[in-house]
C-alpha cells in the first residue's frame, strides 16, 4: 500500500531558477537542485557533504536528454572540478543543473553503492543518455546499510521526480501486480502489439509489431519521420519495439505501429475485445 508523503521545497533566492532545497517529512536527507552557474561561488556548508549528484545536458551529438551520475565525500569540489574539467576540454558535455543528494549518515562507501544503484536505474528507466562509464560494483556494506541505501534510493526517485527529471522512473512499471485487464492489444494480420495508457501517455510495450509498409496518404509526415527515426535509432528492429515506447495518444501509437492514420480509442482493445473507446464511456 502507498502511503502519502509530504515535499517541502524551499526557494532560496525566491526563483525556481536558481536554488531550490527539497526535503521529504520523517527523513534525514536532502536534494539541492543548483544551477551550473551558482556552483562556484555558492558558500553553502551542506554542498560540502558527502552525497551523490546528477549532472543534468542535451547529449551534443543527438540533442537528447543526458545525465551523468556521481558520488563525492565533497559534492561542491567535485562539481568544480567538473567545471574545471570542462574549461580544460577533459569533459565534453556541457551539463547545465546539478541536483545533489545528501544525508546525515552518508560515507565513502554508502555513496559509492548508491552511485553504482542509480546508474543501474537510470540505464534501466532508458529516459536518459547515462554519461557515467565506471561505477564500484562491488561494494561490500552490511545487510543493515543496504536496507537504509535502499530506503534512501526510494526518497530520491520521488524527490527527483518532484524536481520534474524522470531520469530513474520507467515508462511502465512491470511487477507482480500488474494485470492484464490493463494492457492493451492489437491484433491485425500485419500487427500484433501491446499497450497501456500511463499519467503521460500511451505506451507501447515492447516486443510489439510494427508494420513493414505504409499508407503515405494516410499517414502524417510528423508520423513518417518519427517511424524512420525510430528505427533508425534501433528502438525497432526487425519491424518489432526494442523497448517500451511512449506516444501521446492511443492514436498516434496505432498509427506508428499500423503505418495509416486510424482511431486509436477505437483500435485498442482489451483481453476481451473491448476497446478503449467503450471503456472510457463506461467509466464517464
Amino acid at each position: 500500500m502507498a502511503y502519502g508523503k509530504t515535499i517541502e521545497l524551499f526557494l532560496v533566492n525566491g526563483t525556481a531558477n536558481s536554488l531550490v532545497i527539497a526535503e521529504l517529512s520523517n527523513w534525514n536527507g536532502k536534494a539541492i537542485k543548483i544551477p551550473r552557474m551558482e556552483i562556484a561561488k555558492s558558500n553553502r556548508g551542506d554542498l560540502t557533504s558527502a552525497g551523490v549528484y546528477f549532472l543534468f545536458c542535451k547529449a551534443d551529438d543527438t540533442g537528447k536528454d543526458a545525465v551523468y551520475i556521481g558520488e563525492a565525500e565533497n559534492v561542491k569540489e567535485r562539481l568544480v572540478q567538473h567545471l574545471r574539467d570542462y574549461q580544460a576540454d577533459k569533459e565534453k558535455y556541457y551539463w547545465t543543473t546539478a541536483i545533489i543528494f545528501i544525508g546525515n549518515e552518508l560515507n565513502k562507501t554508502l555513496i559509492r553503492y548508491l552511485e553504482n544503484k542509480l546508474v543501474e536505474l537510470a540505464n534501466s528507466s532508458k529516459r536518459y543518455i547515462v554519461l557515467t562509464k565506471n561505477t564500484y560494483r562491488n561494494t561490500v556494506i552490511k545487510e543493515s546499510q543496504i536496507a537504509a541505501m535502499e530506503e534512501f534510493i526510494d526518497n530520491i526517485k520521488v524527490l527527483i521526480n518532484a524536481l520534474g527529471y524522470k531520469v530513474l522512473e520507467p515508462l511502465v512499471i512491470h511487477n507482480s501486480q500488474s494485470t492484464d485487464d490493463e494492457i492493451l492489444f492489437i491484433d491485425t494480420k500485419t500487427v500484433t502489439a501491446k499497450g497501456k495508457i500511463t499519467s503521460e501517455g500511451f505506451v507501447v510495450l515492447e516486443g510489439s509489431d510494427v508494420s513493414e509498409k505504409i499508407a503515405d496518404k494516410s499517414l502524417s509526415d510528423g508520423m513518417r519521420a518519427l517511424r524512420q527515426k525510430l528505427f533508425e535509432n534501433g528502438k525497432v528492429q526487425n519491424f518489432h519495439t526494442t523497448e517500451d515506447l511512449l506516444f501521446s495518444s492511443s492514436s498516434a501509437a496505432a498509427d506508428f505501429l499500423l503505418g495509416y492514420n486510424v482511431s486509436g480509442p477505437k483500435t485498442w482493445k482489451n483481453k476481451n475485445g473491448v476497446s478503449l473507446k467503450e471503456i472510457d464511456n463506461s467509466n464517464n
